[in-house]
């Protein structure tokens, strides 16, 4: 978990950090309570149901859901798993261009800048998919070899450009520099200002469909109890707050360009620039996976490395464009947003369903395709989030009231329609520890 934490994608955000006119005091608190707020998440939302019930969340859902709703959040979810992909894609693609002097996009680039950027993104696309298809075995070595000095190249790149922005040897004026030079409220062009609940909710949304959308089910399934979610700090803390906080350092030293490459290579070298090219690819390589297993699912004849060969075709064609890490912020904030229905459904089939007395597990049980109840709540969910967006509420914001609305709409429609049928044929490692 901490690797994915150190990741390309964190050359970005903390860069968008500065050009979005974060001011210092904001940044650090903001950081420190959301941050916190995932941490929490993960021990009191994530952890405890996965502990609970030993299973990864397509098999959950699948008996609360039935096989069409969960084949349905299987495409969904694989289509977003792609995109981030491509973000980090992207990211490696501004370290091997500056070998090729490519220019860096345009703050608000949408379409591929070049010929060359799209030659250089697809190929290294191929190489993600390729140790993508041998498997997750491959890809935690890999991780586990590149995350901890990833993380070095991070801080050393702050530390060594500190100099370039005026601070003294003995650190007198580090302080005013970070709050006048880097974190100093100066919005660049086509960004819109940032504050503190910004900051709060950025950093509980970062992986808002891990913890509160409960697709971590899969990686705290084998801890022995719940309280393992708290080690999810280690790698927040160091990712989500550290190493964003040294990227600002880093992009605010380049003058502001936001080239993930560019910056590491004048942080530390060619050392920086490999670093950024493994930062996403440590990254991306798990998000391939993943959305290969999501598809699979949905196309059992296929072989798994054909499924992950297709995902990652997708992915690359998707890295094309630099407006996938440019609207990193955005996208991270709708990708959670779509996704955390389906955990507040989980929750509530898990949790309050039970205590409404009505029936859990309902498709499995009685062998239904599809729960219409979930399928109609995941649906009202996102309408309700769009409306409120339409209404003024900013987008890291709205996915709380969403749900919220969730969570009490599923609720009530167990309780009107499903409520007096009890029994389940499913039971949890609790239940069952209890019955013997």
């Amino acid at each position: 978990m901490a690797g994915e934490h150190v990741a390309g994608t964190e050359f970005v955000i903390g860069t968008l950090f500065v050009l979005s006119g974060a001011e210092f005091w904001d940044l650090i608190g903001g950081l420190l309570l959301g941050n916190l707020l995932a941490v929490l998440s993960w021990a009191f939302l994530c952890a405890p149901i996965a502990t609970d019930v030993r299973l990864t969340l397509y098999w959950y859902l699948r008996k609360i859901a039935g096989p069409r709703l969960t084949m349905v959040y299987n495409v969904v979810n694989a289509f977003l798993y792609c995109v981030l992909a491509g973000a980090m894609i992207a990211v490696a693609t501004t370290a091997i261009g500056l070998a090729f002097g490519l220019p860096t996009p345009d703050l608000t680039a949408v379409m591929p800048p070049s010929l060359a950027w799209v030659l250089i993104t697809l190929t290294i696309g191929g190489l993600f998919t390729l140790v993508a298809v041998l498997g997750f075995e491959q890809l935690s070595m890999f991780a586990s070899v590149c995350s901890p000095w990833i993380f070095i190249v991070f801080v050393a790149g702050a530390i060594a450009m500190l100099p370039r922005l005026g601070v003294e040897s003995d650190l007198s004026n580090l302080y005013e520099v970070a709050t006048t030079q880097i974190w100093n409220g100066e919005v660049a062009e086509g960004r819109s200002k940032l504050g503190f609940w910004h900051m709060v909710f950025f950093a509980w949304i970062a992986n808002l469909a891990m913890h509160v959308g409960l697709s971590d089910l899969a990686l705290f399934r084998y801890a022995e109890n719940w309280t393992y979610g708290f080690y999810s700090a280690i790698g927040m803390y160091t990712g989500h707050f550290l190493a964003w906080i040294c990227s600002g350092v880093m992009v605010a030293a380049v003058a502001g360009e936001p080239n993930p490459g560019l910056m590491a290579y004048e942080a530390v070298g060619f050392a920086g620039a490999f670093a950024v090219l493994a930062a996403g690819w440590t990254t991306a390589n798990p998000t391939l996976y993943r959305a290969g297993l999501a598809l699979q699912a949905v196309t059992p004849d296929w072989a798994r490395w054909k499924v992950t060969a297709a995902t990652g075709a997708l992915t690359a064609a998707v890295a094309c464009f630099p407006v996938v890490f440019l609207r990193l912020l955005d996208f991270v904030a709708i990708y959670g947003l779509i996704i955390m229905p389906i955990g507040a459904i989980v929750f509530t089939e898990h949790w309050i369903v039970p205590a409404l007395g009505a029936e859990r597990y309902r498709p499995e049980r009685r062998g239904h395709a599809l729960n219409w109840k979930a399928a109609l709540v995941w649906a009202a969910t996102l309408a309700f989030c769009y409306l409120i967006f339409q209404l003024g509420m900013h987008q890291y914001f709205i996915w709380l009231p969403g749900y919220l609305f969730a969570t009490a709409a599923y609720a009530g429609l167990k309780f009107a329609f499903d409520r007096g049928e009890t029994g389940s044929d499913v039971r949890t490692e609790s239940e069952t520890a209890r019955a013997v």
